[in-house]
Order: C-alpha cells, then sequence, then structure tokens
C-alpha cells in the first residue's frame, strides 16, 4: 500500500482558516466602531443635557442678584470644573416677565469626530 501524502490538503486548509479568521476580524471591527459611535453620541447627549441643567441653575441663581446690565448680553460660563473637554456654554437672559424668566442656552460638546451643539429657549419659574 502506498501512503498518500496530505501537505498540500493541510496548508490549503490553514490558508482557509487563515481567510475565514480575517473576515470574521473584518466583521467584527466594523461592529465594535459602530457601538463605539453609538456610546460617544450617548456620552453626548448626556454631557449636554448636564450642561443645560447647569446653565439654567446658574441663570436662576445669578439673575436676582445681577443688575439690568445682565439682560441680552451672551455670557459665556467656564465649565472647566465639569471634566469636559471641548465644551462650551453661553446664556443670554432674556426678559423677565413676572415670576418667569427667559433664557437662551447655547451648548456646545465633542468628543473624536462628533460634535453636539444646541441652542434652545428655556422659560425658568422663580
Amino acid at each position: 500500500m502506498k501512503k498518500i501524502k496530505r501537505n498540500g490538503f493541510v496548508l490549503i486548509l490553514v490558508i482557509a482558516l487563515i481567510a475565514v479568521i480575517g473576515l470574521e476580524m473584518f466583521v467584527l471591527a466594523g461592529g465594535s466602531n459602530t457601538m463605539l459611535f453609538q456610546a460617544d453620541t450617548a456620552y453626548l447627549r448626556a454631557v449636554q443635557s448636564n450642561l443645560v441643567a447647569s446653565g439654567l441653575a446658574w441663570a436662576k441663581r445669578n439673575v436676582r442678584n445681577e443688575s439690568k446690565e445682565m439682560f441680552d448680553k451672551t455670557i459665556e460660563l467656564d465649565v472647566t470644573n465639569m471634566n469636559i473637554r471641548d465644551a462650551n456654554l453661553s446664556v443670554v437672559i432674556g426678559a423677565i416677565s413676572g415670576e418667569e424668566l427667559q433664557a437662551q442656552l447655547s451648548t456646545s460638546c465633542s468628543k473624536s469626530r462628533q460634535t453636539l451643539r444646541s441652542g434652545d429657549k428655556y422659560t425658568i419659574g422663580l
């Protein structure tokens, strides 16, 4: 009986296995990039919510102590203590009507290639 050499067959199997593993890595990398993008988006939304809450709290607290000169001027707030990189918060205090204050908040925050900006008006009860 003759022995059949299978060295070539095993080599072909190894090469095919390497190709399958490479394809799997490609698919998994795409999935992880999608998950990272979604996690960054959720982080930016949470940061934006924190910036808005901070701006509204600042406006409510400081409008009672300030004169009329503060109204209708853009005030850039320092957010470095919040440990948020690439974040900006500006407040424009509008007129007070009765027991309500109108404030326009502009926020901007970034992470990697994503930037989230907003500029909304809010009514605050005094």
